[in-house]
């Protein structure tokens, strides 16, 4: 059965931290692409940032978070992080973990999202 489970978010204040972690079981983690998706109220799910690779060495970002946020993987813990820093209010929205594999098929996994709202 798989399972992505994130935790971490919260309420902080502009210009903040936090780091948000995903748990995955239940596929073979190092061989999947793996991002962090958010959307906010009224808002269209957009991607923040991806780790392609299965090392980790190669990321991209939305240009609205380039320089603030980091995605971090350890396929050991089969773990995904997302280190949010500088945080604005425009960063407030439900932050999602996904996994996908494209070969012969492509499967593609939501977990259930984790609320980040950033607020004086």
């Amino acid at each position: 059965q798989v399972q992505l489970v994130e935790s971490g978010g919260g309420l902080v204040q502009p210009g903040g931290s936090l780091r948000l972690s995903c748990a995955a079981s239940g596929f073979t983690f190092s061989s999947y692409a793996m991002s962090w998706y958010r959307q906010a109220p009224g808002k269209e799910r957009e991607l923040v940032a991806s780790s392609i690779t299965s090392a980790g060495g190669s990321t991209k970002y939305a240009d609205s978070v380039k320089g603030r946020f980091t995605i971090s993987r350890d396929n050991a813990k089969s773990t995904v992080y997302l280190q949010m820093k500088g945080l604005k209010p425009e960063d407030t929205a439900v932050y999602y973990c996904n996994a996908n594999f494209r070969g012969l098929w492509e499967y593609n996994y939501w977990g259930q999202g984790t609320q980040v709202t950033v607020s004086s």
